[in-house]
């Protein structure tokens, strides 16, 4: 007479797979042998790299007396994947691996073979308490590493990256003697799968397939760093966050040219106002924006004084001595001066050096044609 197991196992997923495992498509890597059990395949957790997902394990007890079990899992996956709270660390025994290894040198070291020692997990680190006819549920929460598709055994062409994982959950019962005897047991697959957002735009067909998830993951892949680069498109057009290499199409773009003496930061400055700088080409404003993309001092906008500024220009010249006109207590000068005439002054600390050259260049490239200037660079102590 077959006795009747006391417990009974329910596993319900927190996540159902988009897409049944087919046989005919399931990756074959597991090493771990386990017990045969009929429609022991049918309960999937789909898991995404970086997301933490769970499992439901409902136990009921089908007997007249309270018992007393613990949940442990046997299974091919890593450890460190359990979450630290649904499992006791210290208490958890690791899986050993036998590796054979031969070639060894400075460089290189081949795995010829290996095999894999399957050790429990302890999920339960103490027993759980379950009154006759009662149910109680122990969830178990899983998660893969961000990098699972990209670390570098994944990126090893010598080995096959294992995406499908076998998990066995067996219960234990207790004894009076304290003894521990397993009651019963659940099998489920871990299936690992990049997360696709390709399958929302597609025909439902193409998700009722593990394979066809997985050969659409691939095109998505393949395109996923120009759909990047579509998202953040603009960027490539603010000279401010171009590329460098970049810079010399938006240059042509505005009619800019490139000068080499200028940093980068410099010309992403003057390529992204370069349309202002035209608008006041020639004009006291127009200077002073310039020498200040070039120089990085303040305009002083706010001061009134021109003499107080970081950037002076002083324009100074007059008609001159006019009989009739002039007034003696503010242009006494015979014969006028110089006409059209100015004076730049840049005040600057002593760490902030300057090209007095390139400021002649800028200044020779903006102040009216026939006007002449006098250039003063004073070092300041702040």
């Amino acid at each position: 007479m077959v006795q009747t197991p006391p417990l009974a196992i329910q596993l319900a997923s927190m996540r159902l797979p988009e897409a049944i495992e087919s046989p005919s498509l399931s990756v074959k890597f597991s090493k771990v042998k386990f017990a045969e059990r009929e429609n022991s395949y049918n309960n999937n957790l789909l898991l995404y790299p970086g997301e933490a997902e769970e499992i439901l394990v409902s136990i009921e007890n089908t007997s007249s007396t309270n018992l007393k079990c613990s949940i442990e899992l046997l299974g091919d996956y890593s450890p460190e994947w359990l979450q630290p709270n649904h499992i006791d660390l210290r208490a958890a025994r690791f899986m050993v691996m036998r590796y054979i290894l031969t070639n060894r040198d400075a460089r290189t070291t081949r795995i010829l073979e290996y095999s894999l020692v399957p050790i429990p997990h302890l999920v339960t680190n103490s027993l759980i308490n379950i009154p006759p006819n009662k149910k109680v549920n122990q969830s178990i929460k899983f998660k893969v590493d961000s990098d699972f598709f990209e670390n570098q055994e994944a990126l090893n062409e010598k080995a096959k990256l294992q995406i499908d994982y076998k998990v066995q959950i067996q219960v234990y019962l207790e004894t009076p003697s304290r003894q521990k005897r397993i009651a019963e047991y659940q099998i489920f697959n871990l299936l690992i799968r990049p997360r696709t957002s390709y399958l929302d735009f597609l025909p439902s067909i193409f998700g009722e397939h593990d394979g066809g998830r997985r050969l659409v993951s691939i095109f998505e892949k393949a395109f996923d760093p120009v759909v990047q680069t579509t998202d953040v498109l603009w960027a490539y057009f603010d000279p401010l966050t171009a590329p460098e290499a970049f810079l010399p199409f938006l240059a042509q773009w505005v009619g800019w040219e490139i000068d080499k003496r200028w940093t980068v930061e410099q010309q992403r400055r003057l390529i992204r106002n370069a349309v202002t700088l035209y608008r006041w080409h020639g004009t006291k404003h127009g200077l002073r924006l310039y020498l200040h993309y070039y120089t990085d001092l303040p305009l002083d906008e706010d001061l009134e004084e021109e003499s107080e500024k970081h950037i002076s220009i002083e324009e100074n010249f007059n008609g001159g001595f006019i009989v009739g006109k002039a007034d003696v207590n503010k242009n006494p000068m015979l014969g006028g001066g110089k006409i059209y005439h100015f004076t730049v002054r840049l005040r600057t600390d002593e760490s902030h050096q300057l090209d007095e050259e390139l400021i002649r260049e800028i200044i020779e490239r903006y102040k009216p044609a026939f006007s002449t200037y006098e250039l003063s660079i004073d070092s300041v102590h702040y």
